[in-house]
């Protein structure tokens, strides 16, 4: 049987990048692109009156994202003199490989061996990691566990300050690995992206279906699209004409469990569509778009960004309504720029397991905004957020919100969606921890005995309702492998995070 190959390449079709419009023009004068921001044009970030309402709209865990603006001290500052926005040559002495580049900076990778669809962890398969600077060097090899996880593997990246700046000098390090299984069909993944201080974790699903000893999948990652060239989005509006019919319900936003994701351009009837989890959508693009080292604040403006521009092409049904059959694409030209088999940060995965709900919205308003964007160097965006300027901006201290507002405008405002699909129930709006008890607690503790049958790791407990510390403990195993801040307690995130996998694991045991 020939193998089976899967290539996602670096640049998009050339068909794609024919005809398209030239990137809009903004005033790189007064930018945090250019190093200043006067007080005269910074308005609508410090704007402190009529939204504090609606900011707070339906905000359960929005707190810390719809922050007050009152003390923006930081906001009125010129940004003239932070060196950190001038990516001028009188920085460069650590970009030419002096000071810095003597200095050894390290990442970390894992990866998670799961049976196609992630659904069962393979415990036992070998893994080799190579670094693509140095094919010669011998790969470091380990196995998978019990939970179909390898340890955490140290490998050298580039400085730090090569992903702060634009610049011509890769700021990750490439790596590939290669994994195998018996009856499985092994897998080589390649373009992996390390960055200095990130863990990036790498899901590999393997497929035993028909295996040969002369089968070989091959998944080729591009670049991120700060680094490489890829065409400039076509702008479009930001709300848009929606009618009431087809299967979304138009009076509510509602997180779906899967989105399909078309691989290329709309016009491409040939690229494959993947059903994806829209959670998984999310932190793949922001994982593909943006760097994982910058500030908190920038992560959570992106991811945001990424956010309500997804959930406005499901709400609105914007390719359905064209006659086609997926949600969204891949293509940067109309979409985001998503790949499979992507590697994911877990700086950005926990972001996006806690936003995960929210969207942007602006008042009298009903559907998520379509929230364009720009990488604000090789495509520079009128009116729309610059992805380096928000990473400035976060620099200088802005917050989410303040980064948003600076770009779209100051009536803004995070809003949260009333209802997630495929759970069991929604989130009890408090914290269940030790003490806790009732249906609520029963209820977690079935699911994660659920669980346990295929991540025998996890303990399994008594399903009493009474969360006592044998629950502490599956919880905090179960945070532990799932990428998410082991503190034993059912948070938010870690609720939605459980019932997922606990819906994902009973399906395939019900398909046996």
């Amino acid at each position: 049987m020939s193998a089976n190959i899967i290539k996602i390449m670096q640049e998009e079709d050339d068909s794609e990048r024919q005809n398209q419009p030239e990137a809009r023009s903004e005033n790189t004068e007064n930018s945090p692109e250019n190093g200043t921001v006067s007080n005269e044009n910074n308005e609508s970030t410090n704007d402190n009156s009529g939204n504090s309402e609606s900011t707070n709209d339906n905000s359960g865990n929005n707190d810390s994202m719809n922050d007050s603006l009152d003390n923006s001290e930081s906001m009125n500052g010129n940004l003239e003199n932070d060196e950190s926005m001038n990516d001028s040559s009188d920085n460069s002495e650590s970009m030419n490989g002096n000071s810095e580049s003597a200095e050894t900076y390290f990442g970390t990778l894992q990866v998670n061996v799961t049976t196609a669809g992630y659904l069962k962890p393979i415990e036992g398969a070998t893994v080799q990691i190579v670094f693509t600077g140095d094919p010669a060097e011998p790969p470091q090899t380990t196995l998978t566990d019990e939970s179909g996880q390898t340890p955490m593997i140290t490998l050298v990246t580039p400085p730090l300050s090569y992903s702060m700046t634009p610049r011509e000098y890769q700021p990750y390090s490439l790596y590939t690995i290669r994994v195998s299984a018996p009856g499985y069909i092994p897998i080589e993944i390649s373009g992996i992206e390390i960055f200095p201080g990130q863990t990036a974790i790498q899901n590999v699903s393997m497929d035993d279906e028909g295996a040969t000893s002369e089968d070989f999948e091959t998944i080729v990652l591009p670049a991120n699209t700060l680094y490489a060239s890829y065409p400039p989005k076509i702008p479009e509006d930001e709300i848009k004409t929606v009618s009431e019919t087809g299967e979304i319900v138009l009076s509510r936003v509602v997180i779906p469990e899967y989105i399909i994701v078309h691989d290329g351009p709309p016009s491409d009837r040939n690229a494959n569509n993947y059903y994806v989890r829209y959670t998984d959508y999310i932190k793949n693009v922001a994982s593909s778009e943006i760097y994982a080292t910058w500030p908190d604040a920038t992560l959570r403006a992106n991811i945001l960004a990424i956010q309500s521009f997804t959930l406005n092409r499901v709400y609105t049904e914007w390719y359905r309504n064209q006659g086609f059959d997926f949600t969204i694409t891949s293509s940067t030209a109309y979409d985001h720029k998503w790949n499979y088999g992507q590697t994911i940060y877990q700086s950005i995965s926990q972001i996006v397991d806690e936003l995960f709900t929210n969207f942007l919205s602006r008042p009298n308003v009903r559907q998520p905004i379509l929230t364009q964007y720009c990488d604000g160097r090789q495509v520079t965006c009128d009116g729309w957020m610059s992805q380096w300027g928000s990473k400035y901006l976060g620099d200088r201290g802005y917050s989410a919100i303040e980064i948003l507002r600076y770009y779209y405008g100051s009536d803004i405002y995070i809003n949260t969606a009333e209802e997630v699909s495929g759970v069991p129930a929604s989130w009890p709006r408090v914290t269940l921890t030790v003490g806790s008890s009732g249906s609520k607690v029963r209820q977690i503790q079935e699911e994660l005995n659920a669980i346990s049958r295929s991540y025998p790791a996890i303990p399994r407990v008594t399903a009493d309702g009474i969360y006592g510390s044998q629950t502490q403990n599956a919880v905090r195993k179960f945070q532990s492998i799932f990428g998410l801040p082991v503190t034993g307690d059912i948070d938010y995130s870690t609720w939605y995070k459980i019932s997922a996998i606990y819906v994902a694991t009973t399906r395939i045991a019900e398909l046996r």
